[in-house]
């Protein structure tokens, strides 16, 4: 692992309850799906562990962002599922407000131009 792929993932780790709700936003699912959905959409490139995520569901539940409830049997044991909360949007809103503030004031520092 490089240090960019180290700094990537520490960044991905530390917002990793946004990235959560950010999913949930999309409609409700159950623990695996989730991690599936996070690691697609960094295509492969970085991947948040299992067990940082059912630490995270267990947590954004405790703080009432997110529920969860089962779903009926399929293939296999019955799935925990989660949908996000009205508190949970509000909080997702929030925190992509402050990423989006945070991200412009480091491009400035760092003198990023914007590629558009």
């Amino acid at each position: 692992m490089t240090e960019t792929d180290a700094f990537a993932a520490d960044l991905l780790r530390g917002n990793t309850d946004t990235i959560v709700l950010g999913v949930l936003r999309r409609g409700d699912s159950y623990g695996f799906e989730i991690h599936k959905a996070i690691r697609d959409a960094a295509g492969g490139d970085h991947e948040i562990k299992e067990a940082t995520l059912y630490a995270t569901y267990r947590r954004l539940e405790k703080d009432g962002l997110v529920e969860s409830y089962w779903g009926d049997e399929s293939q296999g044991g019955r799935r925990k599922y989660y949908r996000i909360t009205d508190a949970g949007r509000a909080v997702y809103k929030a925190r992509v407000a402050a990423w989006v503030a945070t991200r412009r004031i480091i491009d400035t520092l760092l003198d990023v131009k914007d590629p558009a």
